[in-house]
């Protein structure tokens, strides 16, 4: 399976439809998408973005690219780390998302998705994709453009949220994600969108390929030193090196 999902047909009826809704869906929620965040994060907030990013080997100097970028709160974090925010690139395939991006002067946002990064072969040090693996169209794809424009010995982290591995803690999931977070996105969202969008990250959720997937996809790609980090049972940071 190309996707990280099969087709979701109770939102599109086709594989082929799939990125033009993706892409609708974000442009319309966008206006409320850092607000909702916060409730789909679980309260986590920058300080993990960071965590993770620190853990996946980001440090000073280092020039990176935030694939599925949204509002660059990923982004935001690696400009921190990195010590300057022109090292840092974010891409998205999103206009209104990226319209609603609040990002320190000299972070360069760009058109673009995870199949086709519009930037040269490695050109960077560290790659990032905050919570954006499900809406892709083709891992395999995506991952050999993840090689492509990482330097030689170049690192990157994705992060995600997954189901936890006990019944109990999958039930409590589905309920916070796909009942309590999209009624209160309901009652605080300025577009009527942006509950069906909170519903639908659930939805792709459920459906993913298990980590032992995206794992087994990554060394595929020609990556090495792939491992999985987990935090709170729910959350995943994907790691991974391309060889020097």
């Amino acid at each position: 399976m190309p996707a990280p999902h099969p087709p979701l047909v109770r939102y599109y009826d086709s594989e082929a439809q799939r990125r033009d809704w993706i892409r609708n869906i974000f442009d319309h929620a966008a206006v409320d998408y850092d607000r909702v965040e916060r409730l789909l994060g679980l309260g986590t907030g920058s300080w993990y973005r960071r965590r993770a990013l620190r853990r996946a080997g980001l440090m000073r100097g280092m020039r990176v690219v935030d694939v599925g970028t949204g509002t660059g709160l990923v982004a935001c974090e690696a400009a921190a780390l990195a010590g300057d925010p022109a090292l840092v690139v974010g891409v998205d395939p999103s206009v209104g998302m990226v319209a609603h991006a609040r990002v320190p002067a000299g972070l360069r946002l760009l058109p673009g998705t995870a199949e086709a990064i519009p930037l040269p072969d490695g050109s960077v040090d560290f790659l990032s994709m905050g919570y954006a693996l499900r809406h892709i169209s083709d891992l395999a794809a995506a991952f050999a453009e993840f090689h492509r424009v990482l330097c030689p010995g170049g690192r990157l982290c994705i992060l995600e949220i997954t189901q936890p591995e006990s019944a109990a803690g999958r039930a409590c999931l589905k309920f916070y994600l796909r009942g309590a977070v999209p009624a209160i996105a309901a009652l605080v969202s300025r577009h009527p969108e942006t509950p069906k969008l909170m519903r639908y990250y659930w939805d792709t959720i459920a459906a993913c390929v298990p980590p032992a997937f995206i794992l087994q996809a990554l060394s595929e790609a020609g990556f090495i030193d792939v491992d999985r980090h987990r935090e709170a049972a729910v959350f995943s940071e994907y790691r991974a090196g391309k060889p020097a």
